[in-house]
């Protein structure tokens, strides 16, 4: 029988789907809302306590009193300031014992994993629990990519690596063998929006998205939706190429048809198959 599960709920839609899971499973769980991150929807009507992100101490106290013993990070967190996370006294004990070389997003992510781990919870990733979000080796609908199309992917999957690797971000859009635009703190979305302005008079860029060589899995897996699929449309792009096993896919039906409607190809690829 699993544990009592904790719900750490990021934004967007995923933790309200995790929730409705529990609810149908009869699973036990407590979400802990963060303030300017969590939407207020996801926790109306269940147990939940609303926090800073800076507040580990309240947190894990919290949790611990809630008798939780598993753990799951789900939806995005943009990521604070220093003043905007305001750091209680465990929290500022785990800063200092990271160091300034885990402040990157994976090594951080990686950091708070281990962090909560040592406080005796079992963590869990997405697809530990939403098994059906995980990207499969497979072309979703009816467009795929051309020679042109393959071309671009496999440029998209050298620097999404090398972005990777330097853990910078998850995300690269190439248009023709150029390089549009990077992935870094603005997030997927931001980025494609900018690479808009960026586009050459010819067929669209297609936008790569693959997990780092060393992430953290049950942190942050990437992640596509309808909106992905919306913005990609708008601002011109022709197909998106997801890492199978190593991402999300949120919506899939509804993904696929938008797709399908809007000639966009959508392709679950094996990074190895471009080198």
């Amino acid at each position: 029988m699993s544990g009592k599960l904790g719900i750490l709920a990021g934004g967007g839609e995923l933790p309200r789907r995790l929730i409705k899971l529990c609810q149908d499973t009869g699973r036990d769980f407590f979400v802990v809302a963060f303030k300017g991150q969590t939407d207020n929807e996801t926790v109306m009507d269940v147990e939940h306590l609303w926090s800073r992100l800076g507040a580990a101490g309240d947190i894990i106290s919290r949790l611990k009193k809630e008798q939780v013993t598993d753990l799951i990070m789900i939806g995005p967190v943009k990521r604070p300031s220093m003043a905007e996370l305001r750091p209680d006294w465990r929290a500022l004990q785990f800063f200092a014992k990271i160091g300034a070389k885990s402040l990157g997003d994976d090594g951080l992510l990686k950091s708070v994993v281990s962090a909560l781990e040592t406080e005796g919870f079992n963590l869990l990733g997405i697809d530990d629990i939403l098994h059906d979000l995980l990207a499969t080796k497979e072309i979703y609908g009816k467009f795929s990519p051309d020679a042109q199309a393959q071309t671009d992917i496999k440029r998209g999957v050298e620097v999404a690596r090398l972005m990777g690797l330097a853990d910078v971000g998850q995300s690269v859009v190439v248009q023709q063998g150029l390089v549009l635009g990077i992935e870094a703190i603005e997030g997927t979305d931001a980025l494609i929006d900018r690479c808009a302005g960026l586009r050459r008079d010819a067929a669209g860029g297609v936008l790569v998205k693959l997990k780092k060589p060393q992430q953290e899995r049950r942190a942050d897996l990437p992640t596509i939706g309808i909106e992905t699929v919306k913005r990609a449309v708008k601002s011109g792009l022709r197909g998106i190429a997801i890492e199978a096993g190593g991402a999300l896919v949120v919506d899939r039906d509804a993904v696929v048809q938008l797709a399908n409607e809007s000639g966009l190809f959508l392709i679950g690829i094996e990074p190895a198959d471009y080198d």
